[in-house]
C-alpha cells in the first residue's frame, strides 16, 4: 500500500464526514435512524472479530481462537471486567494450542 493510497483514503474518509454535515446540517434525525446509526459500531466490531477468528486468508477455519472467542463471549456474559475477558480468552486459546 502506498502512502499516496492512504492520503487519498484518509481524504475520502473526511469528504464523507463533511459531507454529512453539509448535507444533514442541523436537521433532527428521525429516531428510528438515531437507534440504527448507534448500533453501526457494535455491528462493525462483531463482523471483524467473527471474520478474524473463523478465516485464514480464504479459507474457513475452527481452531483454538474460535475457542478462545467463545470464552471470552461466556466470560463477557457472565459480566466478568474486561482485562478478565481478555485473559480468559488468551488463556483458553493458548491452552488449546498447546494441547493441539
Amino acid at each position: 500500500m502506498s502512502w499516496t493510497l492512504v492520503f487519498v483514503l484518509a481524504g475520502t474518509a473526511y469528504l464523507f464526514k463533511v459531507l454529512g454535515l453539509v448535507v444533514i446540517g442541523d436537521r433532527v434525525l428521525p429516531p428510528v435512524l438515531s437507534r440504527c446509526l448507534a448500533l453501526i459500531p457494535a455491528a462493525l466490531l462483531a463482523a471483524i472479530v467473527v471474520k478474524d477468528t473463523f478465516s485464514t486468508g480464504q479459507d474457513l477455519v475452527l481452531d483454538a481462537r474460535a475457542l478462545g472467542v467463545g470464552a471470552a463471549a461466556l466470560a463477557a456474559w457472565r459480566k466478568v471486567p474486561l482485562i478478565g475477558v481478555i485473559v480468559i480468552g488468551a488463556v483458553v486459546t493458548a491452552a488449546v494450542r498447546a494441547l493441539a
